[in-house]
């Protein structure tokens, strides 16, 4: 096979998978399936993933790269301000964890996580670190260290996400709008909107 063609082929599994993980959820992400539907022998992403998490790694890491599209996108129409841009990075957070479930789940199991081939510093890091500069934009000099608030409120809207999509939320919180949620999750921490210090 040339070089191109075994690239077309390895990108077709993937594609494949990334497809699968949007109609079926993360747990359809079988090799069999993937190869199946990229339309080769059930032996082939072998040669191209030395492992299934190797391929599930880089179909998550797709994943990742909608998700930056989608906060890029959304950071490039003019705001008033750092608080209004952690407002739009919250919104498409969660918009893309209700909408990309499968594909969400995914991106954060936790042996793609631990086996070190989803490349966080590649992948989720970069993200991280823009929702950090932008709470200490939103904070100057306000404690307790930016990093330390992103890392809180990451943790608060990936829960409202999980919760959300679990049906337990809207159960515990009597509503069916998590417009509430995102609100109080902000101002938890980062303070009532309006009052930036």
């Amino acid at each position: 096979m040339t070089e191109e063609t075994e690239a077309g082929l390895r990108g077709r599994l993937i594609d494949a998978g990334v497809e699968l993980v949007h109609a079926e959820g993360a747990q359809a992400l079988s090799l069999r399936e993937i190869a199946r539907r990229a339309g080769v022998s059930h032996g082939a992403p072998r040669r191209y993933f030395p492992t299934h998490l190797d391929l599930l790694s880089a179909i998550a890491r797709e994943g990742f790269a909608e998700l930056t599209d989608r906060v890029t996108t959304a950071l490039a129409v003019p705001s008033d301000g750092p608080r209004a841009e952690l407002d739009a990075l919250a919104r498409v957070y969660l918009d893309f964890a209700l909408t990309r479930r499968g594909m969400y789940e995914l991106m954060f199991r936790h042996d793609l996580l631990e086996s070190g081939r989803l490349g966080l510093r590649e992948t989720s890091l970069p993200l991280f670190g823009l929702l950090a500069r932008l709470v200490a934009r939103v904070r100057p000099g306000a404690g307790p260290e930016p990093t330390a608030v992103a890392a809180a409120l990451w943790a608060n809207l990936h829960g409202i996400a999980q919760l959300w999509g679990w049906g337990s939320l809207q159960l515990a919180a009597g509503t069916d709008d998590v417009e509430p949620l995102l609100r109080a999750a902000l101002d938890a921490h980062l303070g009532p909107a309006g009052r930036e210090r």
